[in-house]
């Protein structure tokens, strides 16, 4: 029973690892001793994150366009260069669009599917090889997907693909779960609240106000999203998978 929550000594990717919760699972990941791997677009942005993770453990930068397949195969091939092995596979990079539902364009459909979800089943499947060698029946390798309350109930807002999109990154994790947990891998998700990040910098201002909607009275921090990370990549969830835990102070329960 000892050290069940252990990561360290193993070899992570988060995508969308610059800011955001993809930020935080990577500080949570690098301070426990994983080797962790962060992609992004954003070149400068996403330098500057691992310059400073690199700080307190082993942070590698690998700038990624992971919305085109071409993309996630040259992203995967650069991991297969450099890792014979890939404990975990943290599926973060994403994007979202609002518009109201008579204007909502088709470019703000397929932005949001092809990287939510199109390019975290893809790039999953182009890590394969690397994740059975990592895994074995007592400790598993691990992808985690990143989804959002959003895809569970009504977002009050217009941001139609997105919801669309996480609804679906939970079912594509069950799938995936089931089929890949004999070959030792396992698969969970999930599905954030309200955390600080670019993607919801726009309600930065009410913050204090949804704070106080949350039954826990608080929005999510950077130790809730590496906690439930780091939980999900060690021998102490090796019998969980095909779930999505729901991290969002009770908002979901008190819908």
């Amino acid at each position: 029973m000892k050290n069940l929550f252990d990561v360290s000594g193993k070899v992570a990717v988060v995508t969308g690892g610059s800011r955001g919760i993809g930020a935080m699972i990577a500080r949570g990941f690098v301070e426990n001793g994983v080797k962790t791997y962060i992609t992004a677009r954003k070149e400068d942005e996403l330098r500057a994150t691992a310059e400073e993770l690199g700080t307190v453990g082993e942070c590698i930068a690998i700038p990624s366009n992971l919305g085109t397949l071409e993309g996630v195969t040259a992203f995967a091939n650069a991991i297969r260069e450099r890792e014979n092995q890939l404990h975990i596979l943290v599926n973060n990079a994403g994007a979202t669009w609002g518009a109201p539902i008579d204007e909502f364009p088709e470019s703000g459909w397929d932005k949001v599917m092809d990287l939510n979800v199109k390019s975290l089943f893809f790039l999953t499947r182009e890590l394969l090889p690397l994740l059975r060698a990592a895994g074995s029946d007592e400790d598993p390798a691990r992808v985690i997907n990143i989804g959002s309350v959003n895809g569970l109930v009504h977002s009050h807002m217009d941001n139609y693909s997105y919801t669309a999109s996480k609804a679906a990154v939970h079912h594509l994790t069950r799938h995936l779960g089931a089929d890949l947990g004999r070959q030792h891998i396992n698969v969970n998700g999930i599905a954030p609240g309200f955390f600080p990040s670019k993607m919801t910098a726009h309600w930065a201002d009410d913050a204090d106000e949804m704070a106080s909607a949350y039954p826990r009275g608080r929005i999510g921090n950077a130790e809730d999203a590496a906690g439930t990370a780091i939980y999900l990549c060690s021998r102490a969830s090796a019998w969980v998978t095909g779930h999505t835990i729901v991290l969002d102070g009770g908002i979901v329960a008190a819908a």
